[in-house]
């Protein structure tokens, strides 16, 4: 392998895979985004398919979180495979692929502090909770977190367009996002709205947490739920945050095992851009009783055959 994928950042790599382990590296990664998409894909059609679910903002704001991690992954699981295969992009289609995943990864934590701050308003504001989250008012916030998420990576591109000759979009080159956004000031912005946007998304987080805390001590079952709810919202967040840090934890692995680059980057590549795509259905899809009770008629496809066994008693 001569580029890999880590924090939606291609990096380069002068070691090679040889042919077995290359195809060996790839066919896990597409077994696992198969495996997750398809858990993901039942997810979303539970949800289509219950009213119960669809006129929920709860469920309307996980669905979209699922959506986006489905989008994601397989840009990423695409990015990765190119690497191996044909090494360098046409520019345009470059920057198409690398916007989309740069996209949906900040779409994540700003999905999970609304995911929080519904949960705060539900255990501590009840009275005012069906008035204030709404399905319209959902369906507005989550156009909010696709501008909020463009506001930050637009203007890359449009610094882009500036800098760069027509000639540039027209070249192949290793589909890298340093590569491609290589301007200095690019760079300069993107680390400090980063830390702007990861410190908000943490305070909503922490904030949303402390407060459902003094709540849950009333051995309120509801809000007891929902603090463990909010804690697996920060242990997620933490998965999300490693894509930030990938390229520094990528470096740092490397010198700490000079002799296994290509072993440590692939790991790297799993536990960033796989698993925490993998967690999402289990923490918010298994977790809840409503939803896990619909959601195993489709995953399994028993309702087929629950369907099919009633069909033979009802002709015996």
């Amino acid at each position: 392998m001569n580029v890999s994928l880590v924090g939606n950042i291609t990096q380069p790599k002068y070691l090679r895979d040889s042919f077995s382990s290359a195809v060996t590296r790839n066919v896990i990664v597409v077994g696992l985004c198969i495996s997750i998409n398809y858990i993901n894909g039942t997810l979303v059609h539970t949800f289509i398919k219950h009213e119960i679910f669809n006129g929920n903002p709860r469920y309307i704001l996980f669905i979209h979180m699922v959506l986006n991690d489905m989008i994601q992954l397989m840009i990423a699981v695409v990015l990765h495979i190119l690497s191996y295969t044909v090494f360098t992009l046409n520019v345009s289609f470059c920057c198409v692929l690398l916007m989309s995943v740069i996209f949906t990864t900040l779409n994540t934590p700003l999905n999970l502090a609304t995911m929080a701050i519904e949960r705060y308003i539900a255990i501590c504001n009840p009275l005012r909770h069906a008035q204030i989250c709404t399905v319209r008012k959902t369906y507005i916030l989550i156009s909010l977190i696709w501008v909020l998420s463009a506001i930050q990576v637009l203007p890359d591109l449009f610094i882009l367009l500036a800098t760069k000759p027509l000639t540039f979009f027209y070249s192949n080159i290793p589909c890298i996002r340093d590569y491609v956004f290589d301007n200095p000031y690019i760079v300069e912005k993107r680390n400090v709205v980063y830390i702007i946007y990861l410190t908000f998304v943490w305070l909503t987080i922490v904030y949303t947490y402390l407060k459902i805390m003094f709540v849950a001590k009333a051995t309120n079952s509801d809000a007891r739920k929902a603090r463990s709810t909010i804690i697996l919202h920060g242990i997620q967040l933490l998965m999300c945050m490693l894509t930030f840090v990938g390229p520094f934890l990528d470096r740092l692995l490397a010198e700490m095992f000079p002799l296994f680059i290509i072993d440590t980057r692939f790991s790297s590549y799993l536990v960033i851009q796989i698993m925490p795509r993998f967690i999402s259905p289990i923490v918010y899809g298994m977790r809840d009783q409503m939803f896990c009770k619909y959601l195993k008629r489709y995953l399994l496809c028993t309702i087929y055959v629950t369907g099919a066994n009633k069909e033979n008693k009802t002709q015996a």
